[in-house]
């Protein structure tokens, strides 16, 4: 089972799943720079990461949440 963003791009997806993440509380245990250094993992992606790991109580080891989002929330995607 994998309960990542269905909206985050291909090669983000393909990147979190080659290093063996799958599940959105296993990211927990990075920080927001370790993901970033996944090649496919840009900043679009991170945005939807922290926006999940938020909506579900979660946040990056770092503690880095939807606070530090770049781009605003669109109510309708």
């Amino acid at each position: 089972m994998n309960d990542l963003p269905s909206e985050m791009g291909r090669p983000a997806r393909r990147a979190l799943l080659a290093a063996g993440y799958r599940r959105l509380e296993w990211l927990t245990k990075l920080s927001e720079d370790d993901v970033e250094r996944l090649h496919g993992v840009g900043p679009k992606a991170l945005d939807r990461l922290r926006r999940a790991l938020d909506d579900n109580g979660l946040s990056f080891a770092d503690g880095k949440g939807s606070a530090t989002t770049t781009e605003p929330r669109k109510e309708h995607e």
